[in-house]
């Protein structure tokens, strides 16, 4: 997470939608850095309000703005099981090295998710189940040219964007019938990216 007292901007770290790029390139000008403890990294948009805000008022730092970003969600997932197949993770419960894809997706929807399947939900990392929380400014992360714009226009800087924590090459497909539930099961997650012009 970074948070730009100035602009009051908080750029919340959604896992896998390119936040450690834009950490890589906004970092040196944020005015916090979040790294650790990743509970606090990837703070939800309700832990966000609930503890950061709250400190940031007693530094003068009020009316703060939050920004987010979502993933088309199979895309989402697929970059998730591409991550935990890497060597490093061969033998941690982690590890999708020996999972197929139907499978991993098959157990993130399941009601006790194995240890490689549990990875959240991007709905509710921005808005909260009692609609009491929710991020201000969201962007695709297919829509790097407007997130991009956003933040150069918001910051007053020009954006060198790198390419940081790449998950491995694959090529994924999902069974039509599996593909079918989960847009069930994330009805929220593709509706609202579905509502996000790619343009905006």
């Amino acid at each position: 997470m970074m948070i730009f007292t100035g602009p009051k901007l908080a750029f919340l770290s959604q896992s896998k939608t390119g936040s450690s790029a834009y950490q890589a390139a906004l970092g040196a000008k944020a005015d916090i850095v979040i790294t650790n403890p990743t509970t606090l990294k990837h703070a939800t948009i309700q832990r966000f309000d609930r503890f950061l805000k709250p400190m940031l008022a007693v530094g003068g730092v009020s009316d703060v703005e939050t920004l987010g970003v979502i993933r088309e969600p199979i895309s989402w997932l697929g970059s998730w099981y591409r991550y935990r197949s890497r060597p490093f993770l061969d033998g941690h419960a982690n590890s999708t090295k020996d999972v197929s894809f139907d499978q991993f997706v098959t157990d993130y929807m399941a009601e006790d998710r194995p240890s490689y399947a549990n990875v959240g939900s991007q709905y509710r990392f921005l808005f909260a189940p009692n609609g009491k929380h929710s991020v201000d400014h969201v962007f695709r992360y297919e829509n790097q040219e407007g997130l991009i714009d956003f933040l150069e226009t918001r910051l007053d800087l020009a954006l060198d964007l790198p390419r940081v924590n790449v998950s491995p090459v694959m090529s994924l497909e999902l069974d039509p019938k599996i593909e079918s539930k989960l847009r069930r099961k994330l009805s929220d997650d593709f509706d609202l990216w579905d509502r996000l012009d790619a343009g905006a």
